[in-house]
């Protein structure tokens, strides 16, 4: 009856099938369990044993047979309340060690790690992203785009980079929105270049750092995230970010006490 609810909660289908015959039964021996809830009789030992650790079950041990009972439907809830503080101990553990073990599946496979987000998960998990980074971060971004559509956001990651001390380095094109934001751009540090001829706008902002690349689209109702990691991607495209940045017209550098990339994109 309550099987496929539980199951929902958080009990395996075994578990489900035997605590709801023992909800509807009550106290029965093993056997009589195995019996009505149609499994083999190891199996409903091995199942009994698991819902009593759960707390969802307690061994009455009265009499010459002992006998299973279900303890009081309230343990669910603590139960699924305790499984979702576990789930986020383990998304915060392992959000500590996932760049470390992409790279290391990278390594032996040779295949690129792809993630695709949506949407201001997107904006979020992308600006996250790289702000773990130990270089510079390159980067081809239309401004003008960027405030129209995420001004908010960006001032908001604007000043964790900066309290990170992680340095950035822009290509824009060059247009009088991106000239008006010079003053702006000396306190971001970051070094600003601008391009000619080149696609403007910049509908997707673009971010090099460590071995990643990742994708940002600037447009009205689409917000789409690409986060691609593979030494040999990314360092194709530092390569050609590079070869831009010596023909780019010089327009914002680094402030003196911001030389020395490293230890400031490490700080």
């Amino acid at each position: 009856m309550y099987e496929n609810t539980l199951s929902k909660a958080g009990l395996s289908p075994d578990q489900a099938r035997i605590y709801d015959v023992l909800l509807k039964n009550g106290p029965l021996p093993a056997g009589e369990v195995s019996k009505k809830a149609e499994l083999k009789r190891g199996l409903t030992y091995k199942v009994l044993d698991e819902l009593v650790a759960l707390g969802l079950a307690k061994k009455n041990e009265k009499g010459k047979v002992l006998r299973f009972e279900p303890t009081h439907p309230l343990q669910l809830k603590e139960l699924a309340e305790r499984k979702e503080q576990e789930a986020k101990v383990a998304q915060e553990a392992l959000g500590g060690i996932i760049g470390n073990l992409v790279a290391d599946f990278n390594l032996i496979s040779g295949k690129p790690g792809v993630r695709y987000y949506e949407g201001k998960e997107a904006v979020r998990i992308l600006g996250e992203d790289s702000l773990s980074s130990k270089t510079d971060i390159l980067t081809y971004i239309d401004s003008e785009l960027m405030d129209k559509y995420l001004s908010k956001e960006n001032a908001e990651y604007i000043k964790k980079r900066v309290g990170l001390g992680l340095r950035k380095r822009i290509i824009s094109p060059d247009n009088a929105y991106n000239r008006n934001l010079e003053e702006k751009f000396r306190t971001r540090l970051v070094a600003v270049r601008l391009v000619n001829d080149f696609i403007s706008p910049f509908t997707t902002v673009t971010q090099i750092y460590d071995e990643k690349i990742s994708y940002l689209t600037l447009h009205q109702g689409t917000l789409v995230g690409i986060i691609i990691e593979n030494p040999y991607i990314s360092e194709m495209h530092r390569v050609i970010f590079e070869k831009m940045w010596q023909q780019a017209a010089p327009f914002v550098e680094f402030a003196p006490k911001q030389q020395g990339g490293d230890s400031l994109a490490s700080a």
